[in-house]
């Protein structure tokens, strides 16, 4: 039950006895002194949020040191330095498990649920690009009479991250959610 249900549930349970309840009786005093939701907020959706911000802004910022130049459209890119889903899915177990406590279906299912997205990008991902390149390059040996060349566009080679950008990503996801958390 959420603390708002039970703040109505206690109103509504203490009106049906005859009782008032004390008027200075909170939601975060009947959720144990802790405020719902990041106080009125989504704490996960935004602990998510600001750590998926942050890991594309490093990436940009990488780029444009590497390169020079600036690419706005990179924020929204799957690769960089930092993966920036997992770190997404790594802020939004963390403000879940804080929430909601370690103990809860829901931290479980956002724990598995990043699990299964940073072996994706680390694995499956990561590879398909690999296969793309090699793709790409076999295309690109051969003839310019061969019939494929004129229909075959070059396949996105920077599909995943590396296993070190991965853990990377969940380090920065951590610690938004972990300094999030004990900020509200």
């Amino acid at each position: 039950m959420r603390s708002t249900e039970m703040l109505t549930a206690a109103g509504g349970a203490a009106a049906a006895a005859g009782t008032t309840t004390p008027s200075t009786a909170s939601v975060a005093d009947l959720a144990g002194g802790v405020p719902p939701a990041g106080a009125g907020g989504n704490f996960p959706l935004g602990a998510a949020i600001l750590a998926f911000a942050i890991a594309n802004f490093v990436n940009v910022l990488s780029i444009w040191l590497k390169e020079k130049r600036w690419d706005a459209r990179k924020f929204l890119i799957s690769s960089g330095v930092i993966s920036s889903l997992s770190a997404t899915v790594a802020s939004l177990a963390v403000a879940v498990g804080q929430q909601e406590g370690a103990d809860s279906s829901v931290f479980a299912l956002a724990l598995v649920f990043s699990a299964v997205v940073m072996y994706d990008a680390s694995g499956v991902r990561f590879h398909t690009g690999r296969q793309a390149a090699l793709l790409n390059q076999i295309v690109s040996d051969l003839s310019p009479e061969h019939p494929i060349i004129s229909t075959f566009r070059p396949l996105r080679e920077f599909l995943g991250h590396s296993p070190f950008q991965v853990f990377t990503g969940a380090l920065v996801g951590c610690t938004v959610a972990y300094l999030m958390g004990k900020s509200v």
